[in-house]
């Protein structure tokens, strides 16, 4: 069974930095495309970030040129390095699939909370 564990959220400033990390178990990690995504309170979760197995990416305009994903496949992990952050990045973070690929069953994300 795959488990995804997010870690690293936490309480920042508004222009201020977090990295976020995704530990995924099982052997399925390296041979697909990894995403993260986010649910601000009372919204719809939304994604936010994508990057394939031969580590290209893309993002969404919301955080486009502040947000960086990344991966490292040896260790089955998935960032997420947020910089600039804005009181709108407020959310509790999810990694999963990539957005167009069957969902896994989502873990318990990480909070981040951006103060203005």
């Amino acid at each position: 069974q795959v488990q995804l564990v997010e870690s690293g959220g936490g309480l920042v400033q508004a222009g201020g930095s977090l990295r976020l990390s995704c530990a995924a178990s099982g052997s399925f990690f390296s041979i697909n495309a990894m995403g993260w995504y986010r649910q601000a309170a009372g919204k719809q979760r939304e994604w936010v970030a994508g990057i394939n197995v031969s580590r290209s990416t893309k993002y969404a305009d919301s955080v486009k040129g502040r947000f960086t994903i990344s991966r490292d496949n040896a260790k089955k992990t998935v960032y997420l390095q947020m910089n600039s952050l804005k009181p709108e990045d407020t959310a509790v973070y999810y990694c999963n699939r990539d957005k167009g690929y069957p969902e896994l069953e989502w873990g318990q994300g990480t909070q981040v909370t951006v103060s203005s």
